[in-house]
């Protein structure tokens, strides 16, 4: 009854409706409570759901611009501009046209643009006249001291622009610091303090409602009230001063442009304004990568954003971004570590064990995947037991079940112990069903941290992550066919009589048929000049198009409780130890099982150095060590003895390399083989060898 309450109250006292638009900004309200209480109020008529998105977007950019004053609380202001913006958004969005229902979004159903909500009919106390006399280093200012028509929340875009614009000179200059942005700072004189948290100056400015900054000691001291030093107290970076402030506002912007476009689209505009400040952004996220989960998230949400920034992101440590994917994954559920909380009845998935399988498949098919993310309980029918213990039971048959050659879902790769989906899957009817099913367990087990004891080759990993594969995949289901298309990239084909075409046969179902790799293949010839090409279209038919509806249906179902945009934060050898876990490496059998070449003997002093370094690794940096140089994280049945190669058992192997400088080791996972410079002390090289086992994967050779 708030909304009806407040409706009858502003019918009476119409002075009451700025009080309502003043509380968005009280964080001891209940955001929700003021939602239902404005989307009530904004029903009422076309004028009053204008006239509520105006006030909001007048209290917005005011506190947009404070959020913009170094001298504000950033914490505090963040909080209130976000807080408003999301009220914001949800107003418009349940407007009479909203983006998602097909109508212009520029009109509402009266044909009234839309736009006029961020319109105000005189300057409010947000656009102050600043003196021009004050303003004369500034080359492109543009003050309009006339009534006309303003946009609030456009005036705040624009503050946001100029600020983005003025970092970025100052880093093409490549300076260490900004000194000269810092002077230009201080210089200005400090005016009144009639607002709370007046807006800065600086040197593109040239909008009204900005307030200089003030030169007082006390008040340039008091950056961050909460106790977070925001900024040096000698101003020395202005990038550290505003880097957390601008971020908060491109997350305001990038709201807003959203709330006006269709469910899954990207505002162009947005897309121009991170294009624009490239440069800038990516300084930010090197400087800070969590901005991305505390600001960022439209990198999330747009995967061509984030390609962007991904390099900045997977540089980070594997640690960091598992408890950054987990944050975001669970951010906005309910706690979900209460001991006592009482399981609804309804919740339960009643499984058989006979049947397990199939009977899971139809419960999990059948449940509230919102609830599954919060919690999962299951129960064996006939059985009395629940709880944790019962829950990781579960995950644990169902991921050897997954794998049964009885359902023909997946088959063995070459060495026996990974998988990879079944091409001729199809001979189970339900085949698609199940492997969606596969995709919900995995996303399941991935969402409430349950490891399945189960291993995939690495090019199906690619493929949940949307990785492209390379011909070096085909070796996990034929190593043979993997060195014939080495040979061919390696070699000169030109006079070799080859005959090979743009087409190939390939075995459904016991007969052999032929499949162009594109239109007319069967009349290409394969040549020097496009091999590289012939060779790319034959890995992805065999290790994506003959299985393009296996995959695409359990991506489908992993997809439920695992978001894309999160889980591309990984890569392919991540996304393993995610799922499957922490293998434990004994040392000792690894050492036995290893041999040197190329001038390393094993009482070679960098020998002794690598293997004592080895002992001091953490288990997470052996596993990394061992992916770096054979490509899995697994030890095989029987220890290192029985490590396989491209071509069979391959024993790990370290070869000498010649040492320069900042030379990292590298490896060849084909046949197992560390290629460690002959460093000159211990030191050095741990130092190297972490740096290539944090960055290695993604081709760094010089750091």
């Amino acid at each position: 009854g708030y909304g009806e309450t407040c409706e009858v109250l502003i019918q009476y006292h119409p002075r009451l409706f700025q009080t309502i638009i003043q509380m968005t900004q009280n964080e001891d309200l209940r955001e929700n409570m003021l939602r239902q209480v404005l989307e009530h109020l904004s029903q009422q008529s076309e004028s009053q759901y204008l006239k509520i998105l105006t006030s909001l977007a007048e209290v917005a950019t005011t506190n947009g611009h404070k959020l913009l004053s170094l001298s504000s609380n950033y914490e505090a202001q963040m909080k209130s501009l976000l807080r408003i913006v999301r009220i914001f958004c949800h107003v418009f969005r349940i407007g009479p046209s909203s983006p998602s229902n097909g109508n212009d979004m520029g009109y509402n159903g009266n044909k009234t643009p839309r736009s006029q909500v961020f319109k105000v009919r005189k300057v409010y106390d947000v656009v102050r006249k600043i003196d021009v006399k004050e303003m004369n280093f500034t080359k492109h200012a543009f003050i309009n001291q006339t009534s006309h028509e303003q946009e609030p929340l456009e005036l705040l875009w624009h503050s946001l622009d100029e600020w983005l614009v003025l970092i970025a000179t100052e880093l093409m200059k490549n300076k260490r610091d900004s000194a000269n942005i810092t002077s230009i700072l201080l210089k200005q004189k400090g005016q009144d303090h009639q607002d709370a948290a007046p807006a800065p100056s600086f040197a593109t400015a040239g909008t009204e409602g900005r307030k200089d900054l003030s030169t007082d000691p006390v008040e340039l001291k008091a950056y961050d009230v909460a106790g977070k030093q925001e900024a040096c107290a000698d101003c020395q970076d202005v990038i550290s001063m505003t880097a957390n402030r601008l971020s908060a506002v491109i997350q305001a912007f990038y709201m807003c442009c959203s709330c006006q476009m269709p469910q899954g689209m990207t505002s162009p505009r947005f897309i121009e304004f991170v294009c624009k400040h490239d440069d800038v952004l990516k300084c930010f996220v090197n400087r800070n990568p969590k901005i991305i989960f505390d600001h960022f998230h439209f990198l999330l949400e747009c995967p061509e954003l984030m390609s962007r920034f991904m390099h900045i992101i997977k540089a980070q440590p594997f640690k960091d971004r598992c408890e950054w994917f987990y944050e975001h994954l669970h951010a906005g559920q309910p706690d979900s570590d209460m001991v006592h909380r009482p399981v609804n009845e309804n919740d339960i998935l009643l499984v058989h064990r006979d049947s397990i399988f199939r009977s899971s498949c139809e419960v999990v098919s059948k449940a509230n995947s919102a609830k599954l993310k919060q919690g999962i309980a299951v129960r064996f029918h006939g059985e009395e037991g629940m709880g944790q213990g019962v829950v990781r039971e579960w995950f644990d048959i169902l991921s050897s079940e997954i794998v049964n050659p009885d359902y023909a879902l997946f088959t063995q790769s070459a060495d026996g112990t990974t998988f990879q989906p079944n091409s001729n899957s199809s001979v189970n009817p339900d085949h698609l069903n199940y492997f969606r099913f596969a995709g919900q367990i995995l996303g399941l087990a991935l969402n409430h941290r349950q490891l399945v004891n189960i291993y995939f080759t690495r090019s199906f990993y690619k493929h949940i992550l949307g990785i492209p594969v390379n011909y070096q995949d085909v070796a996990s289901i034929d190593p043979e066919y993997a060195k014939n298309l080495q040979w061919i990239l390696d070699n000169d084909i030109s006079d070799l009589g080859l005959e090979l075409t743009f087409s190939v046969e390939t075995d459904v179902f016991g007969a052999m048929e032929e499949v162009p790799l594109k239109p007319g293949g069967a009349s290409i010839l394969v040549t020097q000049e496009n091999k590289a090409e012939y060779v790319q279209l034959v890995t992805e038919l065999r290790m994506t198009r003959a299985i393009q509806p296996q995959i695409n249906a359990f991506l489908q179902g992993f997809h439920m409780f695992i978001p894309p945009s999160l889980i591309q934060l990984f890569d392919e050898y991540e996304l393993e130890l995610l799922l499957s876990g922490m293998p434990e490496i004994d040392v000792n059998d690894w050492l036995k099982n290893t041999e040197y070449t190329s001038g390393y003997e094993r009482g070679d002093q960098v020998i002794q150095w690598f293997w004592d370094v080895v002992e001091e690794l953490t288990q997470e940096e052996r596993v990394l060590l061992l992916q770096f140089v054979t490509g899995s994280s697994r030890v095989p049945h029987g220890g290192f003895a029985h490590i396989m190669g491209g071509s069979g058992l391959q024993n790990f192997t370290i070869a000498a390399v010649p040492y320069t400088e900042n030379l990292l080791p590298t490896s060849s996972t084909c046949i197992n083989m560390l290629k460690l410079p002959e460093y000159p002390s211990k030191e050095i090289l741990k130092d190297r060898l972490l740096v290539a086992l944090h960055c290695g994967s993604y081709g760094y050779t010089m750091a």
